[in-house]
């Protein structure tokens, strides 16, 4: 499963390395309706093609999710409905720590779900052992704080 909100394609090429190494079979791609009218998925799916994966490696899954947590109800929905027991959560460095708690706590409230594991994409703006050095290391922190916070308050 890779997570939408990436723009720079790091998740996308994460989850194909996933399924070029053997790990799964397939890759379920979240697509949030946000780019000019396309759903996230229907970009990023052929932005890995062009980078040398398969294009049936990839299964879209169009969504008109507005945050992660509404994505993780949507994704988790899906994956019941196709009675997915375990899955791989592909997402940003440093995205993976909210989305892994949302993706719990969505799973705890649903009275359980498929386990996963959380499988983290590198990004060049964001190195976990210096972000503070640059200017997007330390918007993507600030962004993801600030996220953090609306989450544990509900907004």
């Amino acid at each position: 499963m890779v997570l939408a909100g990436d723009f720079r394609g790091n998740r996308i090429l994460k989850a194909a390395e996933l399924v070029r190494d053997g790990y799964v079979p397939a890759v379920l791609v979240s697509g949030p309706s946000a780019m000019y009218g396309h759903y996230e998925s229907d970009l990023a799916i052929p932005y890995a093609v062009s980078r040398g994966a398969r294009q049936e490696w990839f299964i879209p899954f169009p969504n008109d999710a507005l945050s992660t947590k509404e994505e993780a109800a949507a994704i988790l929905g899906e994956l019941r409905r196709r009675n997915i027991h375990n899955f791989l959560l592909v997402t940003s460095a440093y995205h993976s720590g909210r989305a892994s708690r949302i993706y719990r706590a969505d799973e705890r409230a649903a009275g359980g779900g498929p386990e996963f594991h959380t499988v983290s994409a590198a990004d060049p703006y964001f190195q976990p052992n210096s972000w503070w050095h640059t200017r997007e290391g330390l918007k993507m922190v600030f962004m993801e704080f600030s996220k953090t916070i609306a989450t544990a308050a509900g907004v």
